[in-house]
């Protein structure tokens, strides 16, 4: 909507809340009054303690003077405890609108648009019940305390003004009415900027939220390149409004300057032309009061919390009051580019048969430099086509060794090798910083899918195209097809809000089996599937040509894999399921463990 439509929008949402609240208002208005007299006394009060007590010689005249400025302080004192009261009043009532109107919108979408809801999730509606709403509390609270104190007080320090001599009116008015022209006149420009920046926020943060929910995936497949062009996008357009901002803020600092200080400096400069025409140097001292002490704080608050507060309450506001302009976090799960899908870079070849899939020399690896080695002086060789399960308490370093294998991480110490290669190089690109790697594919706990065919899914492992034959005989080997048929077909779009993690889990493992990849990394991710589906899953990609690594949840993970690697924080044994309970006995508690659950 444009910005004009927003300000309409507000201000008539704004004057019905106002409206049904007129009660508390005129209760704000009658305190605020007391505030006037003080205000008024306190410039008064000096003027004729100057004029009329100590410029006279009467000191006890002067003093007198004095207590009363002295008595209006208190007044004013008395006044803001009355305010803060009414504030309340008025304060609550809106926020409380505020989250009725949230929870109204996030059930009028689940009603009118599932799909989009269940997409979108809990995070705007979230946003709007907590951060959001706090933030239009605090700040109408903060802005209707300082409109009220300007108002009134400049209600008292003008009458002031007037009483001592209505030319210092003439004078100061000018000045004053030129910095707050220049100031209202970089409201809208700014809250426009405001709300672009906010926009442009959300959706860094929605972004990078859904890049850090599959980072793993994203750099296993090869698509950090395009990920981050995307998070670059945002972060430039994020700086470029920040830019923006900060310039509209210097103008505004600009304008303050005008309205808060230009006054004082015309006063002081035409005081002997005042005093020349008959104005008391009381009066000026007291003038100088009104502005120093009075107008020009009050001035100056105001436009900061009009600046900064109001801007923001400007654009939370609209949201709440335009269900199509509220938060909309980037729902749609990130999306890889896989690269080009015909005529990629031919793969290199092959290493020769001896070389292992994995080696690990020597690993040592710690989350930080004084931290405590997760992995210690680790040495692993699994020989390609081998099916090895790694085992372990919760926490021991599984998760870690599959990402050192995978070239997510790098060791502090030693050497990782995938197929002869160091394992954080990656030669096995299709290329350069896009594409699969050839090497190895990594599966985590959390299945990547995007948004996207289920053909697309199935497919994005692999550098080249596969045929729709390849991806069924692939979804029926896993035991996928019924999947695939309850979606759609190959051809159907896939929600991934809408899946639940077994079925990500399903097209992932699916996906997997039909990568080229000659090493498959699996970190916990049939822990979705049922142990039926689980176990013809993981006999499906072990009988697939390649090596298979397994983190295991289960004991049957174990007993089918041909050897088990036991990580247990101070050594890790390697074996066959049959002789490793006799060699190490966390293996044993855990074979206990797992046939006490099972």
């Amino acid at each position: 909507m444009s910005e004009h439509g927003t300000w309409r929008r507000v201000s008539r949402e704004g004057r019905r809340f106002l409206r049904g609240r007129t009660r508390t208002l005129r209760r704000l208005a009658l305190w605020s009054l007391l505030e006037s007299a003080h205000t008024f006394l306190g410039g008064y009060a000096v003027a004729r303690a100057l004029d009329d007590g100590f410029l006279a010689g009467r000191t006890g005249t002067g003093i007198g003077w004095l207590a009363v400025a002295g008595v209006g302080a208190l007044l004013g004192a008395l006044a803001l405890r009355g305010v803060f009261g009414g504030l309340a009043d008025l304060v609550e009532p809106l926020r409380d609108g505020l989250v009725r109107r949230s929870v109204r919108q996030a059930i009028g979408l689940a009603v009118s648009d599932p799909a989009r809801a269940s997409r979108a999730g809990d995070s705007g509606a979230v946003s709007r019940l907590t951060q959001q709403t706090e933030m239009a509390r605090d700040s109408f609270a903060g802005l209707v305390l300082i409109a009220r104190s300007l108002v009134f007080t400049a209600l008292g320090a003008l009458l002031g003004l007037a009483a001592l001599a209505p030319v210092l009116l003439v004078l100061v008015l000018p000045a004053l009415l030129l910095g707050t022209a220049a100031f209202l006149a970089t409201l809208r420009p700014m809250a426009r900027v405001q709300r672009a920046a906010l926009d442009a926020d959300e959706a860094l943060s929605g972004r990078t939220g859904e890049l850090a929910a599959g980072l793993r995936d994203v750099v296993a497949c090869g698509g950090g390149a395009s990920a981050w062009a995307g998070i670059e996008l945002l972060i430039a357009e994020q700086e470029r409004l920040t830019g923006r901002l900060a310039r509209w803020t210097a103008l505004r600092t600009l304008a303050l300057g005008v309205a808060g200080r230009l006054p004082v400096v015309v006063l002081l400069a035409g005081t002997p032309w005042l005093l020349g025409r008959g104005v008391s140097a009381g009066a000026v001292a007291g003038a100088l009061t009104y502005l120093v002490q009075s107008l020009l704080p009050a001035l100056d608050a105001l436009m900061t919390a009009v600046g900064a507060a109001g801007t923001r309450l400007l654009v939370v506001l609209d949201r709440f009051c335009d269900p199509e302009a509220a938060p909309r976090p980037h729902s749609e799960p990130l999306a890889v580019d896989p690269g080009p899908v015909s005529g990629p870079p031919a793969p290199p070849a092959p290493p020769a048969p001896t070389s292992p899939a994995v080696e690990l020399r020597r690993v040592r690896f710690a989350y930080g430099p004084r931290a405590h080695p997760v992995i210690d002086d680790l040495d692993l060789v699994v020989r390609p086509g081998e099916h090895l399960a790694v085992v372990g308490p919760s926490g021991i370093g599984k998760s870690t060794l599959t990402a050192l294998i995978a070239g997510l991480l790098p060791p502090g110490r030693g050497t990782v090798r995938v197929a002869g290669a160091p394992a954080c190089d990656a030669p096995g690109r299709a290329a350069p910083g896009y594409g699969p790697d050839v090497r190895r594919t990594l599966l985590p706990q959390q299945a990547y899918v995007f948004t996207g065919t289920v053909h697309e899914n199935l497919t994005h492992l692999c550098p080249g195209p596969v045929s729709r034959g390849e991806v069924e005989r692939a979804t029926a080997v896993l035991g996928a097809d019924a999947l695939v048929a309850r979606l759609g077909g190959p051809d159907a779009v896939v929600d991934p809000g809408r899946l639940t993690p077994g079925e990500r889990q399903h097209l992932a493992l699916a996906a997997a089996y039909l990568s080229p990849a000659p090493l498959l990394l699996l970190d916990e991710a049939t822990c979705h599937l049922d142990p039926r589906a689980e176990e013809r899953a993981e006999r499906a990609l072990a009988e697939r040509p390649g090596t298979l690594v397994v983190v295991a949840h289960r004991i049957s993970s174990a007993v089918r894999a041909d050897r088990v690697l036991v990580l247990d924080g101070t050594r890790a044994v390697c074996g066959t399921h049959a002789e490793l309970p006799a060699r190490s006995p966390l293996y044993r508690d855990l074979v206990g463990l797992w046939n006490a659950q099972g």
